[in-house]
């Protein structure tokens, strides 16, 4: 499971800022055991997590930076050597000395049967790789796998250091074959170095990123090919039809048309028979949408990943969406510690007297841009909400930050003015 993710000089996150998924004394018993212990006491980690904002806030680049995070680990050593003198990094651009800045990335996670933290982390300019570490806690202990330094010099151990017998790996060997800007855990994966390759595959298996409204098509896909899938066909099937039946669509079942081999989804008519709609011409755009979470959402929720999703809201209905969250929430629908973290503006995610809230207050996050365009993100805990506090109404009030700066009534004025001024 995913502990926390740090970031700083990513587009327009200018400064460090940590995403936790540890649960804290706010919470109302979402979290999940772990079985790590911080100072003798149990760490629990959210299955689920929202981050809230206004427009251009930065919560779509939040998430791009897990993307290019992982990315990195997954392409560093054959994408990155097409070009060997640069590395693809995007730095905050409003102001030159972040321009010249190194870029930030880290994740600490829990892995293993018998759970041990790992921290991972780089550090990028445009040309090379600045620094990269790996370090293990077993027995909550740290152990540095490796620590790697740019331009360190050769008196105080040179570009990279071993401490300890942590790292068994071929390390003299693995060494001479990372370039200056590939990463030192692509490289050593790559070569099937077994202790990296764990890193590594959480890498390859983690970190979904649903965008609603441009990725619908490749979801459609990915959620036919279960429809498809050895072993295992039947059993996502009946789990779809069950889903698209929950989300009151009016579908009754779903089957492969016999003559063009393309899904079809069944309906309710008026006289109490049923009839195929054309999938591509004839469903709605909210089935479409609907259809399309299915497979990234059953796949993570089977293999205990974390899946990303930009603006949770956008096609589905705030109902909906809140069954979504809940999905995440309940153990007996995500027994595997399945984690999703999403972004969003609908406020009645933070309840209401229509939807329960389905977040607990240390599972909101916030993001506001400050007036020099860098995002500033922080914890709605940060305001001390009480536990009966309505959240819904204090954000859409402005107490907890992350909304417009606009008044009532200030577009409509500049409307006005300019067909006046016409």
């Amino acid at each position: 499971m995913l502990i926390r993710f740090r970031v700083a000089n990513h587009r327009s996150i200018r400064d460090e800022y940590e995403l936790s998924l540890i649960a804290t004394e706010f919470d109302e018993g979402a979290g999940r055991e772990t079985g790590l212990k911080h100072r003798g006491r149990d760490v629990s980690l959210h299955p689920a997590l929202g981050v809230f904002g206004a427009n251009a806030s930065g919560k779509s680049n939040l998430l791009n930076a897990f993307q290019l995070m992982r990315d990195a680990v997954r392409g560093s050593f054959a994408d990155w050597a097409k070009t060997p003198e640069a590395v693809p990094r995007q730095p905050f651009k409003l102001d030159q000395v972040s321009r010249e800045e190194t870029t930030l990335f880290e994740v600490d996670l829990v892995l293993g049967q018998e759970p041990v933290r790992y921290t991972y982390g780089f550090e990028l300019s445009d040309e090379q790789v600045e620094a990269e570490w790996l370090h293990a806690y077993p027995h909550g202990r740290r152990n540095v796998w490796f620590d790697r330094e740019a331009g360190r010099p050769q008196s105080e151990g040179g570009e990279f250091v071993f401490r300890g017998e942590g790292f068994k790996g071929e390390r003299e060997a693995l060494v001479k074959l990372t370039r200056s800007n590939a990463l030192f855990l692509s490289v050593g994966a790559t070569l099937n170095d077994p202790q990296l390759t764990v890193i590594y595959r959480w890498f390859l298996e983690n970190l979904w990123l649903v965008t609603p409204g441009r990725d619908v098509q490749s979801r459609v896909g990915w959620t036919r090919r279960l429809l498809s899938h050895p072993g295992g066909a039947d059993s996502y099937h009946h789990r779809i039809v069950q889903l698209l039946q929950s989300a009151d669509l009016g579908v009754t079942r779903l089957d492969t048309d016999p003559e063009t081999g393309e899904i079809r989804l069944w309906h309710r008519t008026a006289d109490g028979g049923e009839t195929p709609l054309d999938f591509g011409s004839e469903e709605s755009l909210g089935t479409h949408a609907w259809f399309a979470f299915l497979g990234p959402m059953l796949t993570v929720l089977d293999q205990g990943s974390v899946l990303l999703v930009d603006e949770l809201d956008s096609s589905l209905h705030p109902t909906l969406a809140a069954e979504v969250v809940r999905v995440f929430q309940d153990p007996r629908s995500n027994p595997r510690g399945a984690q999703l973290i999403f972004t969003t503006h609908d406020a009645t995610l933070l309840g209401s007297e229509v939807l329960d809230r389905p977040l607990n207050r240390d599972q909101v996050w916030i993001t506001m841009k400050q007036q020099s365009g860098e995002t500033e993100l922080y914890p709605l805990t940060a305001a001390k909400p009480r536990k009966e506090e309505n959240l819904e109404r204090g954000y859409l009030r402005g107490r907890y930050g992350g909304v417009p700066r606009v008044t009532a009534g200030e577009i409509v004025r500049e409307v006005s003015w300019q067909e006046a001024e016409a």
